[in-house]
Order: structure tokens, then sequence, then C-alpha cells
């Protein structure tokens, strides 16, 4: 997350867009709340104006950036002296191959393009981190946390659901960036279930199930997961002539 650099060529491929608020990026900091023992792990810093927030107040903190212009902004700047700065695509990297010690705390304005893959990335690297705060648009926001029977129900309000804790901390209108979104932000906590509802094993067949069963919404679950070899004794239970909009995390879990 960053201010604004005039002479900043914006990245369209890389959906850069700058934070310009001093009283926001000082709310989301508070908001993130850093202590002296956290280790941060922050997600394209962009010129570093909310990791200056964080990194004086933690013990460590790496940050992962794709833009090699913006590498260099972040390694001349002297109040990020001992930031590890790492160039590279966030979805590439595995946080225990960070030079930082885990688990981490995560933060990062993403690029709104890839917000799913962001958060299966978070799914999937769920051993090694303790929260999350991601900026993403508020209509991603609030799929997350979307109720059965809903237009906005879908794959990743079930996935995310059976993993992870979502909570919407505020939202943000476009006019605080540069250049300007189309949309509303919202800053979104996640946090992990105690008690994840599947197992790290079963995770993929979860995945593809799920996918698969959204893939055509409108149809019935006994033409879209006829191929899977879901027992008829959960097919009966669930009734697999309903669509899959009008299942609840629980009944797709007990599907894998």
């Amino acid at each position: 997350m960053s201010t604004a650099n005039k002479n900043h060529p914006f990245r369209k491929k890389w959906g850069q867009n700058f934070l310009t608020d001093t009283n926001l990026l000082d709310k989301i900091a508070k908001t993130i709340d850093p202590k002296s023992d956290d280790d941060f792990l922050e997600i394209g810093p962009g010129e570093g104006s909310l990791t200056e927030r964080i990194f004086p107040y933690v013990n460590d903190m790496v940050v992962v950036e794709i833009d090699p212009l913006l590498i260099k902004v972040l390694k001349a700047r002297p109040i990020l002296k001992g930031v590890e700065v790492v160039h590279g695509d966030i979805l590439l990297q595995e946080i225990e191959d960070l030079p930082i010690d885990e688990p981490v705390r995560i933060i990062g304005n993403i690029p709104y393009n890839i917000t799913s893959p962001i958060i299966f990335w978070l799914i999937e690297q769920l051993d090694y981190w303790d929260d999350a705060y991601i900026m993403m648009q508020k209509e991603v926001a609030d799929r997350l946390n979307a109720v059965v029977n809903t237009k906005a129900y879908g794959r990743l309000t079930v996935v995310v659901g059976a993993y992870l804790d979502v909570h919407i901390c505020f939202t943000i209108k476009p006019d605080v960036f540069i250049p300007k979104p189309k949309v509303d932000s919202a800053i979104v906590r996640f946090t992990k279930k105690v008690r994840p509802k599947i197992d790290d094993d079963k995770y993929m067949r979860f995945n593809k199930i799920v996918s698969a069963a959204f893939s055509q919404r409108r149809k019935m679950l006994r033409n879209t997961l006829s191929g899977w070899g879901i027992s008829k004794e959960v097919q009966e239970s669930i009734d697999f002539t309903r669509r899959p909009e009008t299942l609840t995390i629980d009944e797709f879990v007990s599907m894998v």
C-alpha cells in the first residue's frame, strides 16, 4: 500500500492503485495494531507508505513486490533500512522460504484481478501465518461473507468459509487512490478457524467439487457432480435435485 509518486508509471498489468490519504493509512495501521514481537509479510508494498507505519514497531518485516522500479524505491528509503525486500510474484512464493520467521502476520493492497488466487494461496499456506489484513474490492469482500441462497454466495464463500473466519474492518471510497478505481474497496481481516471443516489432504478434492458445482450454478447437482463418485447416501441426504447456491458449507463438506 503506497502513496503516489507522480513520476511512477502505473502498471496496468499489475493492477497498481496507490493510496494517497495519510489519515486512511494511519487508520489502517491502527486497525492492524502491530506489536513488538510480530513478524510481518507485506504483499505489494508499493513505495512503502504502510510499511513505514508498521516496520518501526515490529520485530521483523519482509515485503514482496513485483515491480522492479518500486524495488529500487523501497531499498533507497532510509526509514525502511532493515526491511527484507523480495522482488517477485507472491503467488510463486512459499512463506516458509522467505527470509523471516513464521508464523507471520500478513498485510497487502493486492491487485484486484488476483484477489481470489491470493485468498486461495492463504489457505494453502495456512500453517505459516496468524492473521491477514487484505485490501480488496468491496464486492469480493461481500462474496466472502455471503449467505446461502443469494447471488453473491458461491465457490469463494464456500471454500474460504471451510478454513477461514472473515471480518470486514471498514470500506474505502475510490477517491483516496491514484489512479482512482471504479469500485469501493474494503479492508478484510482473515483468521484461521480453530478447526478447519476440511482436512488438508482433502482440500484439492473439496475445492474441485465446489468449483464444479458452481461452474453451472443454474443446474442441479445431479448434473454438475455426476462424475465425482459421491455416495448414494450423501446424494439422497442432500437431495441432488437442488442447485449449488442452496447448500450450506457443511453440506458441501459432507460430499468429500
